[in-house]
C-alpha cells in the first residue's frame, strides 16, 4: 500500500529545513531531510534575503526528499512553504522579480512607520487592520520602498509575501495566502480582505494585491522543469498556514474540552503569545496594549502579542563567538542555570535589541541606564535574557486575560524554543500555571497536516490536532518557584517603564 508523503518547507529567520511528513492512519511521522542557513546579507541598498541561495536549497531539499522516499512505498503528494511574516517580493508584468526582497530588520523601516503615524495616526491604522504596530510591518516597508524608488511600485503586477513568492517559483501561480497576508497590516480583520483604502490614503498603488486564498488551498502542480531538476514526479503545490506561526498554532495538541481557556507561545527567534479566537478583538484595550489579530488555519483568529524571543540569546551567542567564546545553545543554557538569579533584568522589547549586532554591549548599556549590575559572564548574559523573557510572558498573558475576561488554565509552548528547559521552567514559575511543551516541530507538522486537509486526508482542524496528540508526547512543567517571580515583577515593570 502506498503512503502519501508531504514536503513541508519550514523557513525561519536563521535557518530553513525540508521536512518529510508521512501519515499512516492517526499517526504522523516527521523526518528532517535537508537543513540550511538562511541569513540576510547587507548590500549597498540595505539588508536583503539571499533569495537565490534560498531557492537553490529548496530545490535541493525536494531532490533529497525524492531520493529518501524512492522504493519505500511513499508517494510524494504535495509540498508547501511556511516562513516568517511581513517580508515580500515584487513581481513585474513579465513575471520577473523586481529586486531582492528586503529583510524586515532593515534600518529604513522605523522612519517609514513614523511617517505613516504622522500622516494617518497610529490608532486609525490599528482600527482598520487590528494589527500590532511594529516598524517592519509590510505597510511600512511599502512606504519605505516607495520613498526610495518612487516609480517602482507602478511597475509591480503582484506583491507576493515570502511563502507566496516561493509557491510561485514552484508552481508558476501567484496567490496571496490568508495567514501570511494578515501579517502585513493591510488586511481588514473582520472581512479578511485587503484594506485598500488605507493604501490609497497613503498615496500607494494597490493593484498588485491579489486574491487572498485560505490555508489548505491547492494552487497548482509543481512546474515540470522544477520536477525534472529535482528528479521527482508531478505533485500538488498546496499552501499551508504560510505564516510559520499559523502552522505552529494549528499543531498545538490542546484538549479544548478540558482546557477551553488555553493560551500558547510559539517560541523561536520571536515569541508569539496569544489565544485562538473565532472573531477578532479590536477595541480601546487591544489598541492600547498593541495586540494583533492575525489569521489562522480554518479561519481562526490568532489574537496575540509579538515580543522578542530567543533572538536575544542568538545575538549573545554570535557576539560571544566573535570574541572567541563559541558555545552551543545547550552549554549556554547550562551556564545560565548556574548563574545568580535575577542579577540583571532587561526589557526584551527595548528598541536597540531588535537590530543585529553588539547585543552584549547593548545589554551592558541597558543595565547601566537602569542602575543594575551589568552582566559579565556568558551565563549572566543568557540568564538575564531568559528571566526577562519569562517575566514578559507573564505580563503579556495577564493583559491577554484581562482583555478576554478570563483566566488562562494552561499555557502551551510549541516550536524549537521549547527545547530550552530552563526557560520552560522559568515560564511556568512566572505565569503560575502548568506549561505544556511540544511538539518542537509544530510548524512543520502544522504545515504538512494543513496540506493534508487540502487533499482531503485530514478532515478539519480538530482532526489535525487529534493526530498531533496521538503522534507526539508533550512535557508538562509545573510552577516550582512562583513566589520568586512574583517578587521580581514590580522591579521588571519599573525598569521596562524607563
Amino acid at each position: 500500500m502506498t503512503t502519501q508523503g508531504y514536503v513541508a518547507f519550514d523557513l525561519g529567520a536563521e535557518s530553513g529545513r525540508a521536512m518529510l511528513a508521512t501519515l499512516d492512519g492517526q499517526k504522523l511521522q516527521l523526518e528532517e531531510i535537508h537543513r540550511f542557513a538562511n541569513l540576510p546579507q547587507r548590500l549597498p541598498s540595505g539588508l536583503h534575503w539571499n533569495l537565490i541561495d534560498l531557492w537553490a536549497n529548496l530545490v535541493e531539499g525536494l531532490r533529497k526528499t525524492g531520493q529518501a522516499t524512492a522504493g519505500k512505498g511513499i508517494e510524494l503528494a504535495s509540498l508547501g512553504v511556511d516562513t516568517w511574516g511581513v517580508d515580500f517580493g515584487l513581481i513585474g508584468r513579465s513575471g520577473q522579480l523586481l529586486g531582492l526582497p528586503f529583510a524586515y530588520r532593515d534600518d529604513r523601516n522605523p522612519p517609514a512607520m513614523e511617517k505613516v503615524f504622522a500622516s494617518l495616526g497610529a490608532d486609525a491604522i490599528y482600527r482598520i487592520t487590528g494589527i500590532q504596530h511594529m516598524p517592519f510591518n509590510s505597510i511600512y516597508q511599502l512606504v519605505a520602498q516607495h520613498d526610495a524608488e518612487p516609480g517602482l511600485l507602478a511597475q509591480v503586477d503582484r506583491m507576493l509575501f515570502m511563502p507566496d513568492l516561493l509557491h510561485y517559483f514552484f508552481s508558476g501561480n501567484a496567490v496571496n495566502e490568508a495567514t501570511i497576508a494578515s501579517t502585513s497590516q493591510m488586511v481588514n480583520p473582520i472581512s479578511g480582505q485587503w484594506a485598500t483604502k488605507l493604501l490609497t490614503d497613503l498615496g500607494l498603488p494597490h493593484g498588485f494585491l491579489g486574491t487572498i486564498v485560505p490555508a489548505g488551498t491547492k494552487i497548482g502542480l509543481l512546474r515540470k522543469d522544477v520536477a525534472q531538476l529535482a528528479g521527482v514526479g508531478a505533485l500538488d503545490v498546496t499552501v499551508p498556514g504560510s505564516h510559520d506561526t499559523a502552522s505552529a498554532i494549528a499543531a498545538v495538541p490542546v484538549d479544548v474540552q478540558k482546557h477551553p481557556d488555553w493560551a500558547y507561545i510559539s517560541s523561536g527567534t520571536w515569541s508569539l503569545i496569544g489565544a485562538e479566537l473565532d472573531q477578532p478583538v479590536v477595541n480601546d484595550a487591544s489598541a492600547k496594549a498593541n495586540y494583533t489579530n492575525e489569521r489562522g488555519v480554518a479561519g481562526k483568529i490568532r489574537f496575540l502579542k509579538n515580543v522578542a524571543g530567543l533572538w536575544l540569546v542568538q545575538e549573545c551567542r554570535r557576539d560571544l563567538a566573535r570574541q572567541g567564546q563559541d558555545f552551543d545553545y545547550a552549554t549556554l543554557a547550562k551556564l545560565a542555570g548556574e548563574a545568580e538569579p535575577f542579577r540583571t533584568l532587561i526589557d526584551p522589547d527595548h528598541a536597540p535589541f531588535a537590530s543585529p549586532g553588539d547585543m552584549l554591549a547593548k545589554m551592558r548599556r541597558f543595565a547601566q541606564d537602569t542602575s543594575q549590575p551589568h552582566p559579565e559572564t556568558p551565563g549572566q548574559f543568557v540568564r538575564a535574557c531568559l528571566e526577562s523573557l519569562a517575566l514578559t510572558y507573564r505580563v503579556v498573558l495577564d493583559r491577554l486575560d484581562e482583555m478576554l475576561h478570563r483566566k488562562t488554565q494552561v499555557l502551551h509552548i510549541v516550536g524549537g524554543g521549547g527545547r530550552n528547559t530552563l526557560l520552560n521552567q522559568m515560564t511556568a514559575d512566572a505565569v503560575g500555571r502548568p506549561v505544556i511543551v511540544g511538539p518542537f516541530e509544530a510548524t512543520a507538522i502544522g504545515n504538512a497536516l494543513t496540506q493534508a486537509i487540502g487533499r482531503g486526508q485530514v478532515r478539519d482542524l480538530a482532526h489535525l490536532r487529534s493526530i498531533v496528540s496521538a503522534s507526539f508526547d508533550p512535557q508538562t512543567f509545573a510552577p516550582r518557584n512562583a513566589a520568586a517571580m512574583d517578587k521580581q515583577l514590580p522591579r521588571f515593570l519599573a525598569l521596562c517603564a524607563k
